[in-house]
């Protein structure tokens, strides 16, 4: 399964506390989720980091990229 598009409504579900509910044992994406819960960025800033992270990380998370619209 591909990335979804930056315009798919899962980024901002994600941003907005989406992210905490995916199933992950990788370090790096359990990093980014707990920033993201921290982060007092907008809703659209946190969820362009999101989508940007899933796309360059595609190949090597696919268990979490088959997760996102779902959540």
């Amino acid at each position: 399964m591909a990335v979804p598009a930056p315009n798919h409504p899962c980024w901002q579900r994600l941003a907005s506390g989406g992210l905490s509910k995916l199933k992950t044992q990788h370090l790096g994406t359990q990093l980014l989720t707990k920033r993201i819960e921290r982060s007092a960025d907008p809703l659209p800033v946190k969820a362009a980091e999101i989508q940007a992270f899933f796309t360059k990380w595609e190949k090597v998370l696919p268990a979490e990229v088959a997760q996102l619209t779902s959540l």
